[in-house]
């Protein structure tokens, strides 16, 4: 299946600054497949090391970091020749050896002609360890995510919407003949979400009963790495924090709120098994920002934000909300709606590599998201349903006068005037074109 982040990886293995890769991301999100398919289509060989499946490859890194005794010891085991500009070097499932990180360093340093890229689905875990000699500046970093909307229409065989719509006239409206296909799409999505081996049983079958079985042993593989990786006091607090996570995003005011894991829990309890699951790329938090001047960074309020999850159809399924409830639009959805939106929004700005906030003007405006483009504040409104009366917008935009903006909702495109922002009323299935209607 295409995804996005290959591209990213070419220009990687052709980089004249090349140094090992660490490519981070959510468990199961695809990590291995995309290694793999990259050593396949432009490298002669493929060397694949596994340290959670064989522990023979921990031993080569326990004497000492001479990347040549490394090496000569690897293609042993492996019974394969490491070369040079010709070998993909893959290190899987690196967290179980912190001492292979560590090496990093010494590749860069000694062999940096080898294609060295390294993986694991807590790798986020273990890079915030104490123990781990981190080789600052000696690694090139990725983050990868389940599949985006794009990604996932792409993969249902439909990339002719995608061809029609990277450069659709911002001015022209969208005709049902176009709209409905992608509003349907992105229905399906909200229930399958991105999760790999999801969307292609999905593609093979069209069986939801076998969706959601999936994301079920998904969400189970999730729970036991809180048992088997995270450190023992914190494993009941993990679990509390993660079965507050839906709960919470369903409440009008989704703001995390720390009590409301559990009564009388403060924040000083709970902070580092949040910080945990964010490491781990399970969950994505949201900041808030009062006063929206660049550097927004600066102006974030880290104790007052919100928390999504970082695939919108293991959300569904913690709901309980399933793809016929999508497309009939029934009293399911009606306390669900507006953060199932949300956090689909929130994905699709990751995915595009911004890093959004959210504003709010005391108790009398709360915009759902912002984020720094080119040195100006993009302001971004969503609705869940066609409705793009956005007061919070108007009085955002009135304040900081923006040069544009976005109203994301199921409505067709039509630019508009907001207090002299530029704003696009941009259908939700489109968000992936964010920058082209820029």
């Amino acid at each position: 299946m295409y995804r996005v982040i290959t591209d990213e990886l070419i220009k990687w293995k052709d980089g004249k600054r090349r140094k090992p890769l660490m490519l981070t991301g959510v468990r199961q999100c695809g990590k291995t497949y995309v290694l793999k398919e990259l050593g396949e289509q432009h490298f002669e060989n493929t060397c694949y090391i596994n340290f959670e499946s064989n522990s023979n490859y921990v031993s080569v890194f326990d004497f000492d970091f001479d990347v040549n005794r490394i090496v000569n010891e690897l293609e042993l085991i492996q019974k394969t020749k490491i070369v040079p500009g010709k070998t993909l070097l893959i290190f899987d499932e690196i967290q179980e050896c912190p001492k292979a990180i560590t090496s990093l360093k010494y590749f860069c340093e000694n062999l940096p002609e080898l294609h060295l890229v390294c993986a694991g689905s807590l790798l986020g875990v273990a890079l915030k360890q104490e123990n781990i000699s981190f080789p600052v500046g000696k690694v090139n970093r990725m983050q990868m995510y389940p599949m985006s909307f794009k990604e996932f229409v792409i993969a249902m065989g439909e990339e002719r919407y995608i061809s029609l719509f990277e450069k659709w006239d911002v001015n022209r409206m969208i005709p049902e003949g176009y709209s409905r296909p992608m509003e349907q799409l992105l229905k399906t999505y909200f229930a399958v979400g991105g999760m790999p081996e999801v969307v292609s049983d999905y593609i093979m079958n069209k069986d939801f009963q076998i969706v959601t079985e999936i994301q079920d042993e998904i969400l189970s593989d999730y729970a036991d790495d809180f048992s088997k990786h995270a450190p023992i006091a914190e494993i009941e607090k993990l679990r509390m924090i993660w079965e507050s996570i839906p709960k919470q995003l369903a409440k009008d005011n989704n703001k995390f709120v720390f009590s409301h894991v559990k009564e009388g829990k403060r924040a000083h309890e709970l902070e580092a098994s949040l910080g945990w699951l964010k490491n781990a790329g399970l969950i994505h938090v949201l900041e808030l920002v009062k006063n929206a001047e660049i550097p927004l960074s600066f102006n974030a309020d880290a104790t007052y934000f919100k928390v999504y999850m970082s695939d919108i159809g293991l959300l569904s399924r913690r709901l309980g909300i399933s793809v016929n409830d999508y497309m009939s639009e029934n009293d399911t959805l009606k306390t669900s709606k507006g953060a199932i939106t949300e956090n689909y929004v929130m994905n699709e700005l990751l995915y595009q590599k911004k890093i959004p906030y959210y504003w709010k003007s005391g108790n009398t405006a709360e915009l759902d998201f912002i984020y720094e483009n080119n040195g100006d504040v993009i302001p971004v409104e969503v609705k869940a349903a066609t409705n793009t009366q956005a007061k919070s917008y108007k009085q955002f935009s009135k304040k900081y006068e923006p040069k544009s903006g976005f109203k994301a909702s199921l409505k067709n495109i039509a630019a508009n005037i907001v207090h002299e922002t530029h704003t696009v009323n941009i259908p939700l299935y489109l968000l992936w074109n964010m920058d082209f209607y820029l």
